[in-house]
């Protein structure tokens, strides 16, 4: 069943890759959404796949590319979406 996820990650994640190696651990993991910087300097975005693709993806997530330094991630469950596909930035 797929479940659908919005986040935003704090910490240092703007200027380091984030949405990049974001993309590219959710086409490995098989989540569909989409990646974004805030203003705020966060990352935001939503996530969509089964219930282990989005706890792949939560944890990666907690963690981010090496030059990041996250220092916490908001989540919250939404309404799936219908005929998404990819991942984007």
């Amino acid at each position: 069943m797929s479940k659908r996820i919005q986040y935003k990650v704090d910490g240092q994640v703007q200027g380091v890759c984030f949405r990049a190696y974001t993309v590219e651990e959710a086409n490995k993991i098989g989540v569909t959404g989409f990646v974004k910087n805030a203003s705020d300097g966060t990352v935001t975005g939503e996530a969509q796949g089964d219930d282990n693709q989005i706890q792949q993806f939560t944890q990666w997530l907690n963690k981010g590319p090496s030059a990041a330094r996250v220092t916490g991630v908001e989540q919250s469950e939404i309404d799936p979406k219908q005929g998404e596909s990819g991942f984007k930035q």
